[in-house]
This record gives C-alpha cells, structure tokens and sequence, in this order.
C-alpha cells in the first residue's frame, strides 16, 4: 500500500487544530520549502485562509495541511510531530528523503523521493 504524502502525529494534528481554530472553515496551514540556511532548505509553514490551486491535502479530524505542490516529491514520507521541551516548542519532520541537517537545526538538504522507495 505504501505511505501517505505527509502524516501527522496525535500532538501536530491538535496543534495544528488550534492555530485554525480562529480562521475559517476552508484554512489550513500550509506547508512548502523555501530555500534557505547552511543546509540548503528550511521548511516554511504558514496560515493559508484557503486551499490553494494545485496544493494537495491533508486531512486528520480538525486538522488540515495543505503542501506546496513544487514541494511534494521533497516531502513523500514525512511524519510530522508538534514537540514542547523547557527549552522550546514547534514542529519537528521525520523526512526520508534528508540527507543532512545543519547543526542548528534550522535547515535540511532534502532529496526527492525516487520510484520504488
């Protein structure tokens, strides 16, 4: 059967519920890449008031991840996770298509994802 575009844990799906809460029925938070930091790419999230044309969706409960169309062969695979430490609290992507992080942990170099992987 192989796996989803992008999974979400139990703690990103309600996270991501409560950023949308306060937007309409049709929000969901988008997901792209952007070019970016030491590593080559950093992953870009933001509040999108719709879907935008061509994005596909992902939906879990109340929770609803839009991605970026030019991003999605980079993201086939990834689990995301919504982490809170003393020290800080966001997102963290299980992607298998990494193939290194800066130290920062700020930005990824990410290849797509091949047929038959």
């Amino acid at each position: 059967m192989g796996f989803g575009l992008v999974t979400l844990s139990d703690a990103a799906r309600d996270h991501i519920a409560s950023l949308l809460a306060d937007h309409g029925a049709e929000a969901g938070l988008r997901l792209s890449l952007k070019k970016g930091g030491c590593a080559g790419m950093e992953y870009a999230l933001e509040i999108a008031d719709s879907r935008p044309a061509g994005d596909d969706a992902v939906e879990d409960g109340s929770a609803r991840l839009f991605v970026d169309p030019s991003a999605m062969l980079y993201l086939l695979g990834t689990h995301i996770d919504y982490e809170v430490t003393k020290l800080r609290a966001g997102f963290v992507f299980k992607n298998p298509n990494e193939v290194s992080a800066c130290g920062c942990g700020e930005s990824v170099e990410l290849v797509p994802a091949r047929a038959g992987d």
